[in-house]
């Protein structure tokens, strides 16, 4: 079994904690979701392909897209790996969400560990929205809080 944790800072008080647990290779990750201090309503919740916020959240990249793929939403087969797709905000502009992912990964060369989570702004369009940034970014909007993914107990 392998445990990472990301601690996300950002603007205007969005915080929060996400921890990832994979029991082993063949089996999907778990993602356990909790942030405070967003708007209330859909958010855009990603892997970033960097594992630097040097510059803020900036610095961590682009989604996380080791096969080269269009954007999409966590159900989809083509899609980015860091695509994780919503996560919504209560009325308390609070998360508290688990997710599972088959794409996402602890092990191996396409691990996310040492990369960064990214919550944004605004609501992903999971790639179908059709605006310009829909097959890159998913219309998400800035980037309001992110923190680096790394290995846990």
């Amino acid at each position: 079994m392998v445990k990472a944790v990301a601690v996300l800072k950002g603007d205007e008080g969005v915080s929060g904690v996400v921890t990832f647990v994979q029991a082993d290779e063949n089996t999907k990750v778990q993602v356990q979701v909790k942030l405070q201090g967003l708007v209330p309503g859909q958010h855009g919740f990603h892997v970033h392909e960097y594992g630097d916020n040097t510059n803020g959240c900036t610095s961590a990249g682009p989604h996380f897209n080791p096969k080269g793929m269009t954007h999409g939403a966590p159900c989809d087969e083509v899609r980015h790996v860091g695509d994780l797709g919503n996560v919504t905000a209560n009325k308390e502009g609070k998360v508290d969400v688990v997710l599972e992912d088959s794409q996402v990964t602890l092990f191996g060369a396409h691990s996310v560990i040492g990369r960064t989570v990214v919550v944004h702004e605004g609501e992903d369009d999971l790639g179908k929205g059709g605006h310009e940034l829909s097959a890159s970014t998913g219309n998400a909007g800035g980037r309001q809080a992110c923190g680096v993914i790394g290995i846990t107990q």
